[in-house]
């Protein structure tokens, strides 16, 4: 098997600049697969899907009966990205998770930036994420996302965009490193060739985070990880994290406020918790705050927190910013908080509030992308071009019905990389959602994060709860320049 015959297409191929010219980023990469022999990179495929199904590899889509649990799709071939590419991206990423933090601290305080008339009050306050019961908190160094995942595509122009900012609870690293675990295992010699930037030092660099925030001090604080249970579409990561990290995998049966600190029940007695980092929605978090009717979380929790007995992360109300209309503002938000130009660009987007915007996405509905303002999962989304006439008609009932929830953008070419398909290779779109963690005092970006891929042909919904799959991501610090291209 080998990428003679392969096709790149009329897309930005993230191996390919033609279909007889190598990217350099890629030729070694290239090389060392055309060299395999025959069948060897097949069986290699189906001993990595045989190991993430021996380790409990499942994601859980919620229309699926609990015991359908599947393993999430893996391809071998690996993106890459050279150092010097991924530089930029870094350094617009923690631009933009500073910006953000400060736009939610100004939002639950002193909302300057409502009072300039930089983004209007009435779309803060109406946003499904804002949290009225979160005004006048003051979390730990003004951090209130800890742990954010920025999704991005690259376009047929070959510059990355950003298409929006998972601050609640993003999912995915545990993927990012397993996938890693398995490139290692399957290409160790030009793994190491590539001068692949690491990131088995996440889970670490995570406890650093969160012990930075913590109440206690670091050599005694203990960090729990607040799962909803094993039918949570994601209960593997928090297994796997709480895992890595030497954390206390918690659900809310497990956890009690004592009249000052929230304390898990373990075989040896009530254990003060310092550090929640939950994976449960706001709503579920303190039934005496929020959902009274609420399970899963545990009541006094926002007591102890309003009294910095606790850290949570990331901070209730944190969904504020990751309102899709919000999004269409960060440009402004780092501008305002910062006096910086945003380094990362965002793909155009009308807001369906405005009346021209509404009557622009209206009329050309077939042609774009138009998203709901809170949504997840890639749940909710038209694709114009995609779409029959009876769910494009379906639609624009249902935009003319609430305006202020959609937003709508141009349909990108979203970059593609080969995926392995029976015996030969062929383009498949993918997105990258890299990880960022911040404490105020630290920032780290994992070099790379989740690359997700859409295994159907011609699709452009990579999100694993749509049925789409991953790859690794190798940011490479090898001199390329100095490699033969064929």
């Amino acid at each position: 098997m080998n990428f003679h015959n392969y096709n790149s297409g009329d897309f930005f191929d993230e191996y390919f600049l033609s279909e007889n010219q190598q990217r350099s980023v890629s030729s070694l990469l290239i090389e060392t697969i055309n060299e395999l022999p025959a069948g060897d990179l097949r069986r290699r495929q189906e001993a990595s899907e045989i190991s993430m199904r021996n380790m409990g590899i499942t994601f859980q889509l919620y229309e699926d009966e609990p015991k359908n649990q599947r393993t999430i799709p893996f391809d071998i071939v690996p993106r890459v990205i050279s150092g010097d590419e991924w530089d930029p991206i870094e350094q617009g990423l923690q631009q933009r998770i500073k910006a953000i933090n400060m736009f939610i601290d100004d939002v639950y305080n002193d909302q300057n930036i409502i009072k300039d008339n930089v983004i209007p009050g009435e779309l803060i306050f109406s946003s499904k994420g804002y949290r009225p019961e979160c005004i006048g908190l003051k979390p730990p160094n003004g951090v209130w996302a800890h742990v954010t995942g920025t999704d991005m595509i690259r376009n047929r122009d070959g510059v990355f965009y950003v298409l929006e900012d998972n601050l609640c609870v993003p999912s995915g690293v545990s993927y990012a490193l397993i996938n890693r675990q398995l490139m290692k295992r399957n290409f160790p010699e030009v793994f190491h060739k590539s001068r692949v930037r690491q990131i088995i030092d996440y889970p670490d660099q995570f406890n650093r985070v969160l012990n930075d925030l913590s109440p206690a001090a670091e050599c005694s604080s203990t960090t729990a990880i607040l799962t909803p249970g094993v039918y949570n579409s994601a209960y593997f990561e928090h297994a796997f994290l709480a895992q890595q990290m030497g954390a206390l995998l918690v659900e809310g049966r497990d956890l009690v406020y004592d009249g000052k600190y929230i304390c898990a029940r373990t075989v040896d007695g009530l254990k003060r918790i310092d550090v929640i980092y939950r994976r449960i929605d706001d709503s579920f978090l303190d039934p005496e705050v929020f959902n009274k009717d609420s399970v899963l979380g545990c009541g006094g929790l926002m007591r102890a927190y309003k009294q910095g007995h606790i850290t949570i992360a990331n901070a209730p109300g944190t969904g504020v910013a990751d309102d899709k209309v919000i999004y269409a503002y960060i440009p402004d938000i780092i501008k305002y908080y910062t006096g910086e130009d945003a380094i990362l660009n965002n793909v155009p987007t009308r807001l369906c509030w405005r009346e021209d915007d509404l009557d622009y996405t209206l009329e050309h509905l077939n042609e774009l992308v138009v998203k709901p303002a809170s949504e997840c999962g890639g749940y909710g989304i038209l694709i114009g071009p995609q779409a029959s006439a009876k769910e494009l008609d379906a639609f624009r009932m249902e935009l003319l019905k609430n305006p202020r929830n959609y937003i709508s953008q141009p349909t990108l070419n979203f970059s593609r990389v080969p995926v392995l398909s029976d015996d030969h290779f062929e383009g498949r779109h993918v997105d990258l959602r890299p990880f960022i963690l911040y404490s105020g005092n630290i920032c780290h970006v994992l070099p790379g994060g989740l690359t997700r891929v859409a295994l159907k042909p011609g699709s452009l919904v990579v999100n694993s709860s749509q049925g789409g799959g991953t790859k690794d991501t190798w940011i490479s610090d090898l001199d390329y320049n100095s490699l033969e291209t064929v």
